[in-house]
């Protein structure tokens, strides 16, 4: 094994490790008085040269680190994503903290460690080093959650985020126990492979598979992942939690780390685990259906647009979760995967300038959160109107953006593998969320502004105004031109896929 491209094949999480040191290393330094700007667009230069290491590695695919890491298109595909999610929260950041009164450096640095937490999940194919990268990631986040110091709700949501977090990480610690027990490995294609045979070896010696044991093993790394990912039953705490951390946070916690979880459940279910899908088939399956149908209809209920768009979150876990379930039909796994990874991105894109323009209205102590202090923002800015309606009607799946063709990939997975059920209840659910969507955009374009508010200045400064631009860009252009992404992540899901003869032992 070349040491050199070992180091290549973590150099993303390498550079955002330096990164993130570096900005806490000078935080201090600085005066109270600075704004901590110049430490924002350090940082938001960190996850742009991360971005590009990413990149760089589709020279040097393979195995690192004794089989710890694989880098393949799978594995970039997602580096990037998490990446660009990041460097667009920094830039929604800088007006926000201002906003807010925040002077803390250390912001910027544990944006870009959860990041490395992230990114390290989607590459990782040894379970213990997933969980250590779930760990990184989680623990930033639950912090970045509590960042409103001085509001009681935001220290309510990170104390919540802690407390439930850790419940879950627990299960998938389990999980990952029971499978050694099962098996004698926590590398995923080596357990992909006993699960096949039957059998695995250690120094030499075979030992038979308890394949029960494997079964409740595979359930409770997904109960722990379903947590991270705010699938039903799991999502008790989204919420709570997004209403009461800082806007920007929540932009990149139901982004990001959700993309790192879903490419780990991709791996795990189907890198490993693709032989016993029989068994937790159902999981899945009703899992979905339960999402879809319990985050719509909680979102009906709400007049908090932090809360409707966090019951819209668990909803798109749903969908999502749809295209896990296609995946067991074998002539529709690559189709079902292919469709995961378009999902994610496009969910990514849509989801992430939609708090954007949350965090930016909200104003100093996010006083503006409910439906009624968005009335008449289609005549006090336009153009903020206008980009929030296109990201609403992406998270709504009409034509023409990033939502249609992802739910439109997802569904026909499904009908593929003759889930028909499911995608009835998928497109019933569908149909209940344009009612909470479209009721947003009336507001914005049919009701008055409340007294007071007409002369409320809406002007958005240039770091949130390029956020705004790139993320509504990128959901359009997922809307009309698909093909480029979808015949990445095409490539990346055969990848995915473990090739049973070769699994083991890929040593580059």
């Amino acid at each position: 094994m070349n040491p050199d491209l070992s180091y290549v094949r973590i150099l993303p999480e390498l550079v955002l490790t330096v990164w993130g040191i570096i900005v806490m290393v000078v935080d201090p330094l600085l005066p109270e008085t600075n704004t901590r700007r110049s430490l924002g667009i350090f940082s938001f230069v960190g996850t742009l040269v991360a971005l590009g290491a990413s990149i760089y590695q589709t020279n040097y695919m393979g195995s690192g680190w004794f089989d710890f890491v694989r880098v393949d298109e799978f594995s970039i595909f997602f580096h990037v994503l998490i990446c660009a999610i990041s460097a667009i929260v920094i830039l929604a950041s800088f007006e926000y903290l201002e906003a807010q009164q925040i002077r803390s450096g250390e912001y910027y640095g544990l944006i870009l460690f959860g990041t490395v937490g992230m990114v390290l999940m989607s590459s990782a194919v040894e379970l213990v080093l997933i969980f250590i990268a779930l760990e990184i990631s989680s623990i930033s986040t639950y912090i970045l959650a509590g960042f409103r110091r001085r509001a009681a709700g935001s220290a309510e949501s990170s104390i919540k985020y802690f407390l439930l977090g850790s419940f879950a990480t627990a299960f998938f610690l389990y999980g990952v126990a029971l499978m050694f027990g099962s098996t004698g490995s926590t590398n995923i294609y080596r357990i992909a492979d006993a699960l096949r045979l039957g059998q695995s070896f250690i120094d030499g010696a075979p030992i038979v598979v308890n394949f029960g044991m494997a079964y409740v093993a595979v359930a409770l790394m997904f109960v722990g992942l379903g947590f991270k990912v705010a699938s039903a039953p799991f999502h008790v705490w989204t919420p709570d939690v997004y209403e009461g951390a800082p806007s920007p946070v929540v932009a990149l916690m139901s982004t990001g780390p959700k993309a790192a979880a879903f490419a780990v459940l991709l791996r795990v279910l189907f890198g490993s685990a693709i032989s016993t899908g029989s068994a937790w088939f159902w999981l899945v399956w009703i899992s979905a259906a339960l999402s879809m149908t319990l985050g719509n209809l909680g979102a009906l209920l709400q007049t908090n647009v932090k809360r409707i768009l966090a019951y819209s979150s668990i909803a798109h876990a749903g969908y999502l979760l749809v295209a896990f379930a296609a995946v067991i039909a074998p002539g529709a796994r690559e189709t079902g995967i292919t469709a995961a990874i378009f999902y994610a991105a496009s969910y990514a894109a849509m989801n992430i300038g939609a708090f954007a323009v949350v965090s930016h209205f909200g104003r100093s102590s996010e006083r503006y959160v409910d439906l009624a202090d968005y009335a008449g923002l289609g005549k006090r800015s336009p153009v903020l109107a206008i980009t929030l309606t296109i990201f609403l009607l992406s998270l709504l799946g009409l034509p023409a953006t990033g939502g249609f063709f992802a739910k439109f990939y997802v569904f026909n997975a499904a009908l593929k593998s003759n889930l028909i059920w499911l995608t009835v209840i998928g497109l019933v659910n569908s149909a209940i969320a344009s009612y909470y969507y479209l009721r947003l955009i009336v507001v914005m374009y049919m009701q008055e502004p409340q007294a007071g508010e007409e002369r409320l200045q809406l002007k958005a400064a240039p770091g949130l105004v390029t956020a705004l631009v790139i993320a509504a860009v990128a959901t359009v252009w997922l809307g009309v031109t698909p093909g480029q992404v979808l015949h990445y992540a095409g490539r990346g899901a055969r990848q995915l896929l473990p090739n049973v003869q070769q699994s083991s032992n890929i040593h580059r």
